[in-house]
């Protein structure tokens, strides 16, 4: 089992930056993935952001490429959202979500989410 938890969403003016985070714990040892989903009210939910615990290798939605860096610290078990020159479509609920062997993209834990309100 793992667990996730999100900290770090806010109220936040267009153009403004938020850095989110997710701390797992529990079987955080091997080989495993991370990722950042979002929802927004109406929507369908959005792989945002994906980040290799082994490798560090990163995947980006087309939406936030050159805005948001994904990142990790090994040391903490945490996970890292770095959200800059936000706007108001980036309004949604954050998820970080844990992926393990097989990587078929269907994460296995889930965070409760966190909010994130960009003003216009």
């Amino acid at each position: 089992q793992v667990q996730l938890v999100e900290s770090g969403g806010g109220l936040v003016q267009a153009g403004g930056s938020l850095r989110l985070s997710c701390t797992a714990s529990g079987r955080t040892n091997g080989n495993y993935a991370m990722g950042w989903f979002r929802q927004a009210p109406g929507k369908e939910r959005e792989h945002v952001a994906r980040i290799s615990w082994s490798t560090g290798s990163t995947y980006y939605a087309d939406s936030v490429k050159g805005r948001f860096t994904i990142s990790r610290d090994n040391a903490k078990n945490t996970m890292y959202l770095q959200m800059n020159s936000l706007k108001p479509e980036d309004t949604a609920v954050y998820y970080c979500a844990a992926e393990f062997p097989p990587f078929t993209g269907s994460y296995d834990y889930w965070g409760q989410g966190t909010q994130v309100t960009v003003s216009s």
